[in-house]
């Protein structure tokens, strides 16, 4: 295969092939260039993640959060942050991180999922139940779900209460 061009996209389309050392390496030249490209950091993060340089992502999603990114790059470095943290131990971090998702995009639910996970982690199972519950009953197509959808988002705010 001949060698490409450093470029985004062909750093993309190296990742997406399942080569992402490659990506990286070409990311990390393009880095050298521009410093400031929120997207490239963002990439070498993504790319990071998935070699399972977990520590190595952290300062990429870091820096391509400062430097501004927007939409859906926003939410899956959000996400990717939120989840190394999870990964490395680092949960308050992760905690902080997945309910700043949760601010900017209220209705995606992957951060109630993985902002459940870290709550579990520090013990705050109540909580963790409580958004694990919310989203089963809000996003689930199971037919026999949903026909308890009321009951499991009510018990979901009432998980310690017993009536006699």
């Amino acid at each position: 295969m001949p060698k490409l061009p450093d470029s985004l996209p062909g750093a993309i389309d190296l990742r997406e092939a399942g080569k992402e050392a490659q990506a990286l390496k070409m990311l990390q030249r393009l880095l050298k260039k521009h410093p400031d490209d929120a997207q490239l950091h963002f990439q070498a993060a993504w790319c990071c993640d998935s070699l399972g340089r977990e520590r190595e992502a952290v300062p990429y999603y870091e820096q391509a959060l400062v430097l501004g990114l927007k939409g859906k790059d926003l939410r899956g470095a959000l996400l990717g942050l939120g989840s190394t943290y999870r990964t490395l131990g680092e949960y308050d971090k992760a905690i902080a991180t997945f309910r700043t998702g949760l601010e900017f995009f209220p209705t995606a639910r992957e951060f109630n999922v993985f902002l459940a996970m870290a709550l579990y982690n520090t013990q705050q199972h109540h909580e963790a139940m409580q958004h694990l519950l919310r989203a089963v009953a809000e996003t689930s197509n199971d037919p026999d779900v949903q026909s308890y959808r009321q009951a499991i988002l009510f018990y979901s705010e009432h998980l310690d209460e017993t009536w006699k």
